[in-house]
């Protein structure tokens, strides 16, 4: 008798500890992004200069999270047609959309991955280095549909591992 009010406790805390973690990890930690805001001012870069400049976008709804450079998922829409952009902008090698939580529904990394395989979508880079090792990654559709999210480049995955950063990356931010 004596073993079950603490077993009955301790089952309680884990459901507790357990429901606790599932919400910050699926509801806690983002935040939608007002259009308005800074980071819904999507980018992608000119192909001649090298630099992101600002694309036509509209309907942006957007999610991202101070936990995780990794975290930022967007949807929206653009006027602008695949073949003036990559004509115009960079594409991206090797484009990996990041789930989403399911509340946001959106954005489906499934469906917009197998897409960018088939050569339904097209993937741009939005801008280098968003922060650092993170690359801001944006897949467009011919009848406008686009998505965008934050990946892990070549620079990060290396510095992220403890290794030196490969040749041509910038340098590596100091930490303490």
């Amino acid at each position: 008798m004596t073993g079950k009010i603490p077993t009955v406790l301790i089952m309680i805390a884990a459901l507790l500890a357990g429901g606790g973690m599932y919400y910050l990890q699926v509801y806690g930690y983002y935040d939608e992004i007002p259009a308005s805001a800074p980071a819904a001012q999507i980018e992608i870069t000119n192909l001649v200069t090298g630099t992101p400049e600002p694309m036509l976008i509209d309907g942006f709804d957007g999610i991202d999270s101070d936990s995780s450079p990794i975290r930022f998922r967007a949807c929206f829409s653009t006027d602008m047609s695949t073949a003036m952009m990559t004509e115009t902008f960079l594409t991206y090698d090797n484009p990996e959309p990041r789930t989403a939580p399911d509340w946001f529904g959106c954005f489906d990394a499934k469906t917009i991955g197998a897409d960018l395989e088939a050569g339904v979508a097209t993937a741009f880079l939005g801008t280098e280095n968003i922060s650092y090792g993170i690359d801001r990654v944006i897949a467009v559709y011919d009848d406008g549909r686009a998505f965008a999210w934050h990946q892990i480049n070549a620079c990060g995955e290396k510095v992220f591992d403890g290794e030196r950063a490969p040749e041509g990356c910038p340098p590596a931010p100091e930490t303490n």
